[in-house]
C-alpha cells in the first residue's frame, strides 16, 4: 500500500527511524535511506521530507530535544529555585530525555566538528542555551543577553561532550563535572558583580580632573 503522507508529515517518522541507524552509519544519507526502508517509503520520498540530507535530520532532532526541555522545566516549580539550580535542572533535563540516543549524540557532535557543519552546530548549542534561558524567564535585552547565552552554551557544550565518553553508573561523573562549572559560572558572576560595584563606588575621574583645575570651585 502506497505511503500517502506528505513530506512534511514524514519527517518526524524519519527522524524517530533514521537515531537508530545513526549509531552504524553516522549523520549520512545511508542512514537516511535505511530509515526510509524502515517505512517503506522511497528514497526519493525520504529527500523530499529532508532537501537538506541527513544534516537537516540532526538538526531536527535537536530543535526537538530543545522542545522536549523546555516543556518538563515548564512543569517544574521555577520561580522558586536558585538561578543556578535552574540551570542546572535544564542540562540534567536534557541528558536524561536524549540518555538513549547518547551514540546517535555523539555522532551529531562528530559531525558539526567538521570544518563544513561547524557554523551549523555552534548556532545549535546557541539556540539550545538561548531557550534554556528563555524558558527559565530570561529578560535581558542588553549585553548580558549574550554574555548569559555565551556562557551557558560553552558549559553545555563542555557537559555534552563530557557525558557521551561517561561511563560511570547513572552518569555520575557527569553530574559531578556539570556541578563544578556552574560552579565556575557563578563564582566568575560574583566576581563581575563585585567589579561592578567597586566601580561604581569610584570617584569621577572628570570630577577629580575638574578639581585640580579649578581648586575650590567644586568643579
Amino acid at each position: 500500500m502506497a505511503d500517502d503522507r506528505t513530506p512534511e508529515e514524514l519527517r518526524k517518522p524519519l527522524l524517530d527511524a533514521m537515531v537508530n541507524h545513526v549509531p552504524f552509519d553516522g549523520w549520512t544519507m545511508r542512514a537516511l535511506n535505511a530509515a526510509a526502508a524502515d517505512l517503506g517509503i522511497s528514497p526519493e520520498m525520504a529527500e523530499l521530507a529532508y532537501p537538506g540530507g541527513a544534516m537537516e535530520v540532526l538538526d531536527d532532532m535537536i530543535a526537538d530535544a530543545d522542545r522536549r526541555m523546555a516543556e518538563a522545566l515548564l512543569a517544574m516549580d521555577l520561580p522558586n529555585m536558585r538561578i543556578r539550580d535552574k540551570v542546572t535542572a535544564a542540562i540534567r533535563v536534557r541528558l536524561d530525555q536524549n540518555a538513549a540516543h547518547r551514540e546517535a549524540i555523539k555522532r551529531g557532535i562528530a559531525a558539526h566538528a567538521m570544518p563544513q557543519n561547524m557554523v551549523r552546530g555552534t548556532k545549535a548549542g546557541w539556540n539550545t542555551a538561548d531557550v534554556i534561558w528563555r524558558t527559565l524567564g530570561d529578560t535581558s535585552t542588553d549585553h548580558n543577553w549574550y554574555t548569559k547565552r555565551a556562557t551557558l552554551c560553552a558549559v553545555y557544550c563542555a557537559v555534552l561532550l563530557y557525558w557521551v565518553n561517561d561511563d560511570s553508573e547513572g552518569y555520575a561523573d557527569t553530574i559531578e563535572f556539570l556541578d563544578r562549572r556552574i560552579e565556575n559560572v557563578m563564582q566568575f558572576e560574583k566576581a563581575k558583580f563585585r567589579m561592578r560595584e567597586a566601580c561604581a563606588k569610584m570617584p569621577s575621574v572628570s570630577s577629580f580632573l575638574g578639581k585640580l583645575r579649578y581648586p575650590g570651585t567644586g568643579r
